[in-house]
Parts: structure tokens; C-alpha cells; sequence
């Protein structure tokens, strides 16, 4: 049975709305953690409890080693969070990496009966698109520079060369872990399936956000935002519309 210490290692609540009727769990990008969506929890919180997944190897959780396999991954996280997962209507949201975890995720719930209310993949292809990329076989240099071409770090982080090498190690085992993940065409979810993608992404087509309609049995819609690969920040109000209209309709 999963304690509520290990629960919260990896889940924080930010803003408790234990009264609400549904649940958000927010799933970071390579190298985030849970601190990034605390707007998130801060706007939604009126809507969902709002939880976001803590990988470890990052912030308190710095001195663990972070897996770098997205399925271990995703069972490591769901063993933790499994009680709470039945507990209410839950709704995933991932970013990048955090979409194919949220996805992995899904698929561990279904097979023990659970069933979401609905999946937001954002800023990522399909998990049966595949690219051949190997960030995670670069320098230490050459994964901050990719890191500074998405702009997905903070830049103050960028810039302070001691906390940057102790979290490298994270970053290179998350880019590692979503390098390397493959997924057969077909393999589906039973969840409807909102996906959110930047027009100029250069992680993302059009077409590779597209194909994860082949991958639930459910509704799919698509959303196209201005921006890159974290369009979800300079577009936040209308991402956290998308997000509020979905939470807030009737189960």
C-alpha cells in the first residue's frame, strides 16, 4: 500500500481544493519539475485539485537517481499514485516528455479498471512517431545548448554553472529515457485526447500531432497555438482556458 509520504514525494499539491470533485495531475517536460506548474495550480485551483508529478533527481529529490527509462518511469509514478488515481474523476495534462509519461500512465490505470475523464498531450508527437535523436549522448555543453534553443530551462538557471551541473545528470536521463521510448502503431487508450502543439515546435509537426488521434478510442481534438516548443507559457491564459472548460464541465 502506497503511504501518503511517498505520495507526496511524488505529487505536489500547491494550492489544496480537497473539496473539489476532480483532480488535475500535471506531468513535467525533460528536466522540469513539479515547480513549473505552480500557476497552473494557482489559476485551476477553483476547478481541480491541482497535483504536480515530481520526477526525482530534481529540487528536494536531487540526491536520487533518475530513471532513465520512460517505463520505469511511468510505473514507478503510478505505484505511488495509485489510490489517489481511483480515488475521483482525473484529468492528465503532460508537456513534452510529460505527455508520453502521462500516456503510460493511462494505459497502467486502464489495466486496473480506472478509466480518465481526459488526457492533454502537449508539445508532443505521437508516441509511434519517432524520431532518431540523441541529446542525451551530447556534452554537458552541447544538452545546455539544446536546452537554450527550446528554451525550456529558466535563463537564470542557465547562467549558474554550479546548479545547472547538479541537475545535468537529471536532464540527461530524462532526454535519454524519451530518446529511447517506442510504441507500436495501434496502441491506444480508452480516454478522449486533447492535444496542444506550437506552430513553429521544432520537436513537433503538425502531422506527428495529428497521429495521436491513433491512439485512443475515444474523442481527439487537436489545438494550434503560436509559438515553439513551450508555447504553453507565452499562450498560458488560453492553454488554461482549454484546461478550465474541460475541468469545469459536468462528469
Amino acid at each position: 500500500m502506497t503511504t501518503s509520504t511517498e505520495e507526496s514525494l511524488w505529487a505536489r499539491c500547491f494550492h489544496p481544493a480537497p473539496s473539489n470533485e476532480r483532480q488535475l495531475f500535471c506531468f513535467p517536460h525533460a528536466g522540469g519539475s513539479a515547480s513549473f506548474y505552480f500557476p497552473v495550480s494557482a489559476q485551476l485551483s477553483s476547478v481541480a485539485e491541482v497535483f504536480a508529478v515530481q520526477y526525482p533527481g530534481r529540487q528536494d529529490r536531487r540526491k536520487e537517481t533518475s530513471p532513465d527509462d520512460i517505463g520505469t518511469m511511468a510505473d514507478q509514478v503510478y505505484e505511488a499514485l495509485r489510490e489517489r488515481l481511483h480515488a475521483r474523476p482525473t484529468t492528465f495534462f503532460g508537456h513534452s516528455m510529460g505527455a508520453t509519461l502521462a500516456f503510460e500512465i493511462a494505459r497502467r490505470f486502464e489495466a486496473e479498471g480506472g478509466k480518465l475523464s481526459h488526457l492533454f498531450a502537449s508539445g508532443r508527437r505521437a508516441p509511434s512517431r519517432h524520431r532518431d535523436e540523441n541529446v542525451h549522448k551530447l556534452s554537458d555543453d552541447g544538452i545546455v545548448a539544446e536546452l537554450k534553443l527550446l528554451s525550456g530551462t529558466n535563463t537564470a538557471l542557465l547562467g549558474d554553472e554550479e546548479i545547472l551541473r547538479m541537475v545535468l545528470p537529471a536532464i540527461r536521463s530524462d532526454y535519454r529515457a524519451i530518446e529511447t521510448y517506442r510504441c507500436e502503431p495501434g496502441t491506444t487508450v480508452d480516454v478522449p485526447i486533447t492535444v496542444l502543439t506550437g506552430d513553429s515546435d521544432p520537436k513537433t509537426t503538425l502531422d506527428e500531432a495529428e497521429d495521436w488521434r491513433g491512439h485512443t478510442t475515444g474523442a481527439f481534438d487537436l489545438k494550434v497555438f503560436p509559438g515553439g516548443h513551450f508555447f504553453l507559457s507565452s499562450q498560458a491564459p488560453a492553454v488554461l482556458a482549454v484546461l478550465r472548460e474541460q475541468l469545469s464541465a459536468r462528469p
